[in-house]
Parts: C-alpha cells; sequence; structure tokens
C-alpha cells in the first residue's frame, strides 16, 4: 500500500512541476527590476525580446549550467558598464536571486534581510534556498570582518 502510496506522491510531484514549468513561460516573461539597470527574472523573461529591449537591457547573466544563451548575437553574455543586466536561472526565484541578493550587499551595505526583503518587494516569489541562505549569512559575516590586509 505505502508502494502505491509512494507511487502517486511522485506523479503529483511531477505534474506541480510541469505546471509551474507552464506558468513560468506563460506569465512570468518579463524581468523585475530590482534597482536601476539591475533585472531579475526566469528563462521566460530571458527569452522575451521585445521586454529585454524595452527595458535597455543590455547584458544576460545566465546563472545556470544547464541552459544556454539563446540571444548569443543580440546580448552580451557577461557583466560590463553600461546597459542594463537581466540575472535569470530558470524560475528566477533562488539561483539568480541569491546572485542579486549577495550584489545588493556588497554594493549597498546591506545586510542579508534588508536585501532579501527589498528583492522579495520587487519579485515576490524570491526565495533562495536554505543551502543558498546559509552561503548569504556567511557572507554577510564576512562582508561586516575587518579587512585582514590593513
Amino acid at each position: 500500500m505505502s508502494q502505491i502510496d509512494d507511487s502517486m506522491r511522485n506523479q503529483i510531484a511531477a505534474l506541480l512541476r510541469v505546471i509551474n514549468f507552464t506558468r513560468t513561460f506563460r506569465e512570468d516573461t518579463v524581468p523585475c527590476e530590482i534597482e536601476e539597470g539591475l533585472f531579475l527574472g526566469s528563462i521566460a523573461a530571458a527569452n522575451n525580446i521585445d521586454a529585454l529591449k524595452s527595458l535597455n537591457i543590455t547584458h544576460i547573466l545566465t546563472v545556470a549550467s544547464s541552459l544556454k544563451p539563446v540571444h548569443t548575437n543580440d546580448f552580451v553574455y557577461k557583466v560590463i558598464p553600461g546597459g542594463g543586466v537581466l540575472v535569470h536561472c530558470f524560475v528566477g526565484k533562488s539561483r539568480s536571486v541569491t546572485i542579486v541578493v549577495a550584489y545588493l550587499m556588497k554594493k549597498h551595505g546591506m545586510s542579508l534581510s534588508q536585501a532579501l526583503e527589498h528583492v522579495r518587494s520587487k519579485r515576490p516569489l524570491a526565495s533562495p534556498n536554505p543551502g543558498f541562505i546559509q552561503q548569504l549569512k556567511e557572507f554577510e559575516k564576512s562582508l561586516q570582518e575587518p579587512t585582514k590586509n590593513k
């Protein structure tokens, strides 16, 4: 009986992943502006060339090794000065959020909670996984330590 229950749970989980994937591609197609020139989004947002151009996004940082750049001739796939940058992973919920939160902490001296709250105010589904939260806590501590090279 428990094998049937496990099988049913696995099927339900797989269906939920497909629904989430479909929703992402249909509904999450516009990058969220976190601050001037910094955008966060999903793979669907990264594929929306009209939105990218209208928002003056000239650079794309993909934070997922399995995702290949889709507009290789239209955008710079590394961060260099000028234009806006879109940071994205597949859903724009954990990996890319972690990178943007760390950037805000470093650039603006924000605490982890301040940076995450700011990102969530612009992108409510932002939710780094527990491992990334732990890494961000360690990064926060390292930012608070006095430099050893003084």
